[in-house]
């Protein structure tokens, strides 16, 4: 890639594999292709996108219905299997959009099964992964849980249906019992619908004692306003006494700049960059991904990197 940027996707190319969405973003284009050409490498069917109106069309980036059915939106047989298990004794209350999930190679849903899921079938495999990412914090990993939040609707919390998409239950370095809670974002612009501003959202900004002006505007609008609410939530578990400490990770692929631009502003609201002081920290997909080679796992790492970031890949398409 030319000074690490992702091209701009020629149209014909575009409608040559059924990806041409007009309102996606450079790294969503980028990215919706790389799905296309996973699918059509792997040989399977195209599936379909209904519009507003009702309408149906072909969809590069989707399964087909038998192939979602077969779980061919998941690494392996056996990350199929714990998505499936995990989607019936899912949390009360936890939002799971079980057609996206199974069907949109898009979304950051299934990307969190994909990688985290062989953690959870693996934990000693989990022992060494978040070692490596984290050998400041983790001893070990006590369970990995996901679309987690610790009370929906409680007021002790958040007082809303905040929850994080992935959440690990570790023993610290220190002796703790603490946590790290985690927020995936693949394609994501960070302009989500934001939440009603709720009292109880200025009661724990003022007193959380991580922001530099707790009051700030910017944080109660898009591109922040989502990492505010779930890092205020992940403080709100230690202070009820669920755990002794905990950080609040985000993950994101670093060549998407709206995510990571959101990350270098939010950090700019902190009190410190050290995650052991205000309990955030964001790391990039790339990184996560080579975690599990530096592990002795390079076969996860390969499978992982030619689904999600093999964006040579698509410049091959472009110039050859």
């Amino acid at each position: 890639m030319l000074q690490n940027r992702l091209p701009v996707v020629p149209s014909h190319i575009l409608k040559a594999h059924k990806v041409d969405e007009p309102n996606d973003s450079r790294f969503m284009c980028a990215a919706r292709l790389l799905q296309a050409l996973w699918r059509e490498e792997k040989g399977l069917p195209i599936g379909t996108h209904r519009d507003i109106k009702g309408k149906c069309r072909k969809l590069g980036s989707r399964l087909d219905p038998q192939s979602a059915k077969n779980g061919n939106n998941f690494l392996s047989p056996e990350i199929a299997k714990l998505t499936y298990r995990e989607c019936v004794y899912r949390e009360i209350g936890a939002l799971i959009d079980e057609e996206r999930l199974w069907t949109n190679m898009l979304s950051s849903q299934p990307l969190c099964f994909n990688l985290f899921g062989p953690l959870k079938l693996d934990i000693e495999q989990a022992n060494r992964y978040f070692r490596h990412l984290f050998p400041d914090y983790v001893e070990s990993v006590d369970g990995i849980y996901f679309e987690h939040s610790p009370g929906r609707g409680k007021p002790d919390f958040t007082d809303d249906y905040t929850a994080f998409d992935v959440f690990v239950v570790v023993q610290t370095v220190d002796g703790q019992k603490g946590f790290i809670a985690i927020e995936v974002k693949y394609t994501e612009s960070m302009s989500e619908p934001p939440a009603t501003l709720r009292p109880r959202y200025d009661e724990l900004s003022g007193r959380m004692g991580v922001y530099n002006v707790p009051g700030a505007a910017a944080l109660r609008r898009n591109p922040l306003q989502q990492l505010w609410r779930e890092h205020m939530l992940s403080r709100t578990m230690i202070e009820n006494g669920l755990y002794q400490s905990g950080r609040f990770l985000v993950i994101y692929p670093r060549q998407n700049n709206q995510c990571a631009g959101a990350m270098h502003a939010y950090q700019s609201h902190l009190v410190s960059d050290d995650p052991a002081v205000s309990g955030f920290q964001a790391v990039t997909l790339d990184h996560c991904i080579e975690a599990f080679r530096a592990i002795g796992d390079a076969d996860m790492a390969t499978a992982l990197h030619s689904r999600y970031l093999d964006f040579e890949r698509v410049e091959r398409v472009i110039f050859e």
